[in-house]
């Protein structure tokens, strides 16, 4: 990157115009298996609290070299009903000069990179004949969700449970004509499940949305909502079943609420964690062992991917 770079500031409009997830795909995926690797490093996630439904957060990391470095500095505030608003900046540092260089929107950067990973981990993970989709939830993440697994698996039907009937039943309607698929509102979170062969969990929801008498064999499943300890979006069940695959093993073992909860419960061990995904990208661990095994993609999110991000908008 050249010293002679000036600051540049990409609100969420230039974020949206400068980033697509199917650019984004590769980008995430080598920046998994960096971290994986080793040649990303991070800090756990910290938070200031700031008052009941209210966190600011760090989010620091450095690719080895004189790659690019930074932080996502993020507030997420609760709105009483159920929803959280992620409001911030992603600061990106030239890894030659020490040098700011770019400043993003956070909400925008997040939005499209968490599902350019879910998208990165179902093509890895999910059967080549999947074509069900459950989402779980109805809010951005969800549409982001829709339009990043149609990319990478065949879809002939997505079906979506939001805890408001009405207003997912228009957002269904909205997504089938943007992505040319039937998508389906469905008033419960298990007959959104039955026979998908695809689920996402993309809400926020303290307590489990998804349990595990409801996925059949043979399904693959990102776990994206949930981020802290006390949060889990998927049950014990599940988890248990589960050939479970996570974004970043320290980081999980630390804040994944499904994971911590599990192993409290004494179903599992601590080397219930088979991969990280970028092991898995990279041919260092198997990911799908079989066309009957449920495999899950626990996805936290990593200050990697968004300087990853952020760096495409400089090009």
């Amino acid at each position: 990157m050249s010293s002679a770079l000036s600051l540049t500031v990409h609100d969420a409009a230039a974020v949206r115009a400068g980033l697509d997830i199917a650019t984004l795909r590769p980008a995430i995926a080598e920046a998994m298996i960096a971290l994986s690797q080793g040649r990303v490093r991070q800090n756990l996630r910290s938070f200031i609290g700031l008052g009941e439904g209210r966190t600011f957060a760090l989010m620091p990391a450095a690719f080895d070299g004189q790659g690019l470095f930074g932080a996502k500095l993020v507030s997420v505030f609760a709105d009483g009903a159920g929803r959280k608003a992620h409001e911030g900046v992603v600061v990106l540092f030239d890894g030659q000069t020490g040098v700011p260089v770019c400043i993003a929107d956070a909400g925008e950067i997040t939005a499209l990179r968490t599902a350019a990973a879910s998208a990165v981990a179902t093509q890895a993970l999910a059967r080549p004949d999947a074509s069900i989709l459950a989402i779980l939830g109805a809010g951005r993440q969800a549409a982001e969700h829709i339009t990043a697994i149609a990319q990478v698996r065949p879809l002939e039907a997505v079906r979506v449970w939001g805890r408001d009937l009405e207003r997912t039943q228009a957002f269904a309607a909205d997504m089938s004509a943007r992505i040319g698929v039937a998508v389906t509102a469905k008033e419960t979170p298990r007959d959104a499940a039955h026979d998908a062969d695809i689920l996402c969990t993309v809400t926020t929801s303290v307590d489990p949305v998804l349990e595990g008498d409801w996925v059949a064999p043979g399904a693959h499943v990102n776990v994206v909502g949930s981020s802290g300890p006390m949060a889990a979006e998927i049950d014990t069940d599940l988890v248990a079943r589960s050939r479970f695959i996570v974004d970043h093993a320290e980081h999980v073992r630390a804040h994944g609420g499904e994971y911590l909860r599990a192993l409290a419960s004494g179903r599992i061990t601590p080397d219930h964690i088979a991969a990280e995904i970028g092991t898995v990208l990279s041919g260092a661990e198997p990911g799908r062992r079989s066309d009957a095994e449920i495999t899950i993609y626990k996805s936290l999110g990593h200050a990697a991917q968004d300087i990853t991000a952020a760096g495409l908008l400089l090009g």
